[in-house]
């Protein structure tokens, strides 16, 4: 039996940090994957450039039943400590849209950084290897695996949630809660396109490929706990539903059967404008619309809230531009679902964080089983803020096994 004083389940980007920071500090750590291709998430992730984390990344970024455990971690390991890491293997980057950094070059670079931290502190590797079962024991834990067993005082579980299940996410890291009988927050598809009932969305089917920036809301933003989210960003129309960076996310704060909200002209009150315009605009209102959204849109939303196209804007009573400016600039619907894990770029929910140490990420009444990473009910933004708690949480479990 091989033995180890740690085991991280999971190579991607919270295991191998976790696995990289146990290794430098004189630990023997064995780093178990299934796959047989590493970090595919980090490899696709960014258009294959990997927004490897936010600037702005703190607490107010992330989505939890408890909000305030994160606090702990994401304050002792910052962007600007993942930035230095980056600086020091000399990759590339540069800052995009809202505080978003991405590689110049590739995704590979951080995969491949992430590699040579782990042999820095030699990581022993076993990938592709199924961890078939795992036990506790006097002494620590036993993982039966199809490579033999493998005995740690220590066992880390950064096996990701259930997003993507093509490039090979499980549901592995919950069956280990559920063993151990720990508490899970349940999990849902998170940064997810939405999608709406095809009757509903019929004279929207047309306009898939329009994006424009629009505001878009959902829940209650009132009260000293708001449970909805305020997204200022782009969105994008499918032939199924919307997508874009706004909806996913507003996605992970949508709760089925409600409405989400959005204004097609952020910028502009548009009732105010037409009602204004009436004396000396002559054009129709689909021509008048037209000046502010692209024609298609603004000729299928028309048509939507029962106005006709060839309506002049002169003719029309105040009551009427009323009610089309609440139509574009409150734009209510109720979304039927959503794309699901397939394209969710996250999973939201996970492990119950309550049942953890927010210093160590240790399950309190499991000593020495850690959970990290998507696994947990930490949910980021869209922007690089999920990278960051990988980062984050792999930091802390790596300096606590």
């Amino acid at each position: 039996m091989a033995k180890f004083d740690v085991a991280v389940i999971g190579a991607g980007a919270a295991g191998m940090m976790c696995a990289a920071t146990a290794a430098q500090r004189g630990l023997r750590v064995v780093l178990i994957d299934h796959a047989t291709k590493l970090a595919e998430k980090i490899r696709i992730s960014g258009g294959g450039r990997c927004n490897f984390t936010n600037v702005n990344a703190g607490p107010a970024n992330f989505l939890s039943e408890n909000p305030h455990f994160c606090k702990s971690a994401l304050s002792r390991y910052t962007p600007a400590d993942f930035v230095a890491l980056v600086k020091k293997h000399r990759i590339g980057y540069h800052e995009k849209h809202r505080g978003q950094l991405f590689c110049d070059d590739s995704a590979e670079q951080i995969i491949e950084m992430l590699k040579d931290e782990c042999a820095g502190g030699d990581v022993h590797w076993r990938m592709p290897c199924k961890v078939e079962s795992l036990e506790q024991t006097a002494e620590g834990f036993v993982l039966e695996t199809d490579s033999g067993s493998i005995e740690a005082p220590s066992v880390v579980i950064a096996t990701g949630g259930l997003s993507i299940p093509k490039i090979g996410a499980t549901d592995f890291g919950y069956r280990i809660a559920a063993q151990f009988d720990l508490r899970m927050v349940e999990p849902r598809p998170a940064l997810v396109p939405l999608t709406f009932d095809a009757e509903q969305w019929a004279p929207f089917v047309e306009m898939s490929g329009i994006a424009l920036e629009v505001d878009v809301e959902t829940g209650s933003l009132k009260g000293r706990n708001p449970t909805g989210g305020r997204f200022r960003e782009d969105l994008l129309f499918t032939h199924r539903g919307l997508s874009g960076p706004a909806i996913l996310q507003i996605s992970s704060y949508w709760q089925p059967g409600t409405p989400i909200v959005i204004n097609l002209l952020p910028e502009l009150d548009l009732a105010a404008t037409l009602i204004e315009g009436k004396g000396t605009i002559k054009k129709q209102l689909g021509n008048v619309l037209s000046q502010w959204l692209p024609a298609r849109l603004a000729e299928g939303l028309l048509l939507a809230h029962g106005f006709a196209l060839d309506a002049r804007l002169a003719d029309m009573p105040d009551a009427q531009l009323r009610k089309l400016g609440a139509a574009i600039n409150q734009w209510s619907l109720t979304p039927n679902g959503s794309e699901g894990y397939k394209k969710a770029e996250v999973t939201r929910g996970g492990i119950d964080t309550r049942e953890l140490s927010q210093q160590t990420m240790m399950a309190t009444k499991v000593p020495g089983l850690y959970f990290i990473g998507e696994a947990v009910d930490v949910t980021g933004w869209l922007g690089g803020y999920n990278f960051q708690w990988a980062w984050a949480s792999g930091v802390a479990a790596g300096l606590a096994v």
